[in-house]
């Protein structure tokens, strides 16, 4: 009853000075606004709920996919280095639309002689160019990259169809009803580019000795996306957003030369025609061998292979179910191990193959690598559905695809290597092999939205690599954020923009998103509400298509936690986390009201006599009487100590304030006010610490933990920076 007398008396006194004041001076009439406050809910940006994406953020009751089978025939030709392929396609309509014509990605096309993606960059001229780069950007250098379709039928006769640069459509002899199926055929071959000289997410390593390394992927047309949120996901690869893929089943058989070992997406059908008796006997030991990889082939044995030149073939063919693509790597000069990994009770077989120019990195870490990121990614997700997981050695690519990646990491000739060669190994395949599970199982529209894999990849990597070793330097951390985030604004994009237009890619689509749920995890959720939740999402969405509005609402509603601020700051806008202390003002306990006090107490002397006995705070040193309370305490020690601290926010984003207090005996309390402190004053706000012995030191974020780009208004006393850091301030201005 005291406090609402209390809280009816302060609206008492309020209303009756502001009264007063308008008597004296007529206030001009002021314009409204609409809510702009950083706590408002994201109706006006986030996507309707419907039956097929609901307001929990759970696929629903009426959600569909479509599907697309599989069965390739495919050639590799190694004196050209041309691929040829015969597929026949499968595509299940499973949504309530008739389909008049189906898009087929063709990404090879990205390449091709007439590419667009060249005359979409703004180059100036440069200093120093390599022959071919000058005669590729001076004299329309013909290189044959790029699909040639050579056949497009239906039950042996041709199928009306269109190329459109990397899109091809495919007019359907009629409309494809709901719940019917279409079956075609194309043929096609293309030459394969060199990954290290012409650069590109696949293709082969040529090394001296004459041999190559090829790591093929993008290699088939592929059926594109159609869906109720985007219709058909048919947006032209211009080379940097990647895929939106549908899942099918496989049916894979690639022939290439007879001693090139090989593996793919899938599981080997015949290993007894491609493999060895020893190499069977070895795969049966790395079955069961879960604490060291076995060699299935040796580097003494690889070496002899690179030597000869097989004039014969063989065919390894796979079946895959449940899979968005397909990818293969083939070479006689792999060394290949492998080792068993337990996943909650499943054997899962983490796979390397490389050539001896990686040696000794890859055959110390590369496949205990693999199977760390398996074990983690499980823990935080969902247990790792598909029978293994292989590391491919490939000098300048990382990239992912199901069951199989790329992955660069490469010692000195002499076999030396620093520590930033192997961390950036041991990094770039954690996140390739992490791609598994974003987007190969939780199948987000990465042509449309880059940070729903790769942010959400490069956050689960940064808990994998730190349990890998807990030194690991994993770049991703919210304080790894701040120089990009404090930079140029005119030079910085919101991490919900598309892809193609993102300025600064790596730090917008990879590092603050795996910093803001980082942040999520550690600082505003803590972890067991958090990984609740992001276990929740991961596993409704497996094997489906979410989108950012799923991945929002999903976190919400498996958190009980209102998380609308942070998306909406974090995610959508470019401001910055800039909180500071203002002031700090030293207060007293006394017996003394002050003038103030002593005028209330008047006024308004029967709403005071029924509060009964009062203490009071004074900024008066002199006044001070820490006995004031003793007859009230219980026995209780009575805190000599009281601080006003003003805290500011620069900043335009709103985030916990955590305070590291440090007391006169040198020890420290650390407390934290959550993100809703800002909720009625996004400029400042004021908090009272109350002590049995002096405060002789404030800091605000003491660990770096909300990516504040300014730290030098983050202490009390404020420190006196030195010639370094007024530098450093200089170079940032």
């Amino acid at each position: 009853m005291k406090k609402l007398s209390l809280i009816l008396f302060s609206f008492f006194f309020v209303a009756t000075a502001t009264f007063a004041q308008e008597k004296k001076e007529k206030k001009k009439t002021q314009k409204g606004h609409i809510d702009q406050n950083k706590f408002r809910q994201m109706k006006d940006v986030l996507a309707t709920p419907n039956d097929q994406h609901t307001a929990s953020g759970a696929p629903g009751h009426q959600y569909s996919q479509q599907k697309v089978d599989y069965i390739m025939d495919i050639r590799l030709d190694e004196a050209t280095n041309h691929i040829y392929g015969d597929e026949k396609i499968t595509y299940h309509n499973n949504s309530k639309d008739n389909l008049e014509y189906l898009w087929v990605q063709l990404d090879q096309n990205m390449r091709a002689d007439d590419s667009k993606t060249p005359l979409a960059k703004s180059t100036g001229a440069s200093a120093f160019l390599t022959p071919k780069s000058f005669k590729n950007s001076y004299m329309k250098q013909k290189n044959g990259f790029g699909f040639n379709i050579e056949t497009v039928e239906a039950d042996g006769k041709p199928l009306s169809h269109f190329i459109n640069r990397t899109m091809m459509r495919v007019n359907l002899p009629k409309a494809l009803a709901p719940g019917d199926t279409f079956k075609f055929r194309i043929k096609w071959n293309y030459k394969v580019n060199n990954s290290v000289r012409d650069g590109g997410r696949s293709g082969f390593e040529d090394f001296p000795d004459g041999n190559n390394n090829y790591t093929i992927a993008q290699f088939f047309p592929r059926l594109a996306v159609y869906n109720n949120v985007e219709g058909w996901q048919n947006m032209q690869f211009w080379g940097r957003s990647e895929w939106a893929l549908e899942f099918g089943d496989y049916e894979v058989n690639i022939t290439v030369p007879a001693d090139h070992i090989l593996d793919a997406t899938g599981e080997l059908q015949n290993e007894k025609d491609v493999l060895t008796k020893t190499q069977r006997k070895r795969w049966e030991k790395a079955r069961k061998s879960f604490k060291d990889p076995v060699f299935i082939v040796t580097q003494k044995e690889a070496e002899k292979a690179e030597k000869e030149r097989s004039n014969k073939t063989k065919t390894w063919k796979f079946k895959a179910k449940s899979v968005r693509d397909f990818a293969w790597a083939s070479s006689r000069k792999y060394i290949w191990d492998a080792m068993a990994v337990n996943i909650n009770g499943k054997t899962v077989m983490a796979v390397s193959m490389y050539p001896k120019e990686g040696n000794p990195l890859w055959e110390e870490h590369s496949t205990r690598v693999v199977a760390n990121t398996l074990e983690e990614y499980s823990k935080l997700t969902f247990d790792y559905p598909y029978s293994k997981a292989i590391s491919v050695h490939a000098k300048n690519q990382g990239m992912e695809y199901p069951m199989i990646c790329f992955n660069y990491g490469r010692p000195n000739p002499d076999g030396t290597y620093s520590d930033r060669v192997k961390n950036g190994m041991i990094g770039v395949i954690t996140h390739e092999v992490g791609h598994n599970f974003f987007p190969m199982i939780v199948n987000s529209d990465e042509r449309q939205w880059t940070w729903m894999d790769e942010g959400l990849n490069s956050f689960v990597e940064i808990l994998a690599e730190l349990d890998y070793d807990p030194n690991f330097n994993t770049g991703n951390l919210p304080k790894d954020i701040v120089r990009y985030m404090g930079g140029d604004q005119s030079n910085i994009s919101p991490i919900m923009s598309q892809g193609d237009y993102v300025k600064q890619f790596g730090p917008n689509a990879y590092t603050k998103p795996a910093a803001g749920l980082y942040m999520l995890r550690q600082t505003i959720m803590g972890p067991e509400l958090f990984d609740h939740a992001f276990r929740t999402y991961s596993k409704r969405w497996m094997f489906k298509h979410p989108t950012p509005a799923d991945f929002f609402r999903s976190m919400e509603d498996a958190s009980g936690m209102d998380l609308d601020w942070f998306w909406r700051g974090w995610f959508y806008t470019t401001d910055v986390t800039d909180i500071g202390i203002k002031s700090v003002k030293p207060l007293y306990l006394t017996d003394k009201p002050n003038e103030r006090v002593k005028r209330l107490k008047e006024q308004y002397k029967q709403y005071f006599d029924n509060l009964g006995d009062l203490v009071y705070i004074t900024d008066k040193k002199e006044d001070a009487n820490t006995k004031a309370m003793d007859k009230y305490a219980d026995g209780k020690k009575v805190p000599a100590y009281i601080y006003q601290v003003e805290f500011d926010k620069p900043g335009g984003l709103v985030m916990p304030i955590i305070v590291e207090l440090t007391y006169a005996d040198g020890s420290k309390e650390r407390q934290t006010f959550p993100a809703q402190i800002w909720m009625k004053n996004d400029n400042s706000v004021k908090r009272v610490f109350a002590s049995s012995q002096e405060i002789i030191s404030i800091k605000v974020d003491p660990d770096l933990e909300t990516a504040d780009v300014d730290t030098s208004n983050n202490s009390w006393p404020k420190k006196e920076s030195d010639n370094f850091d007024k530098f450093k301030k200089k170079l940032k201005n």
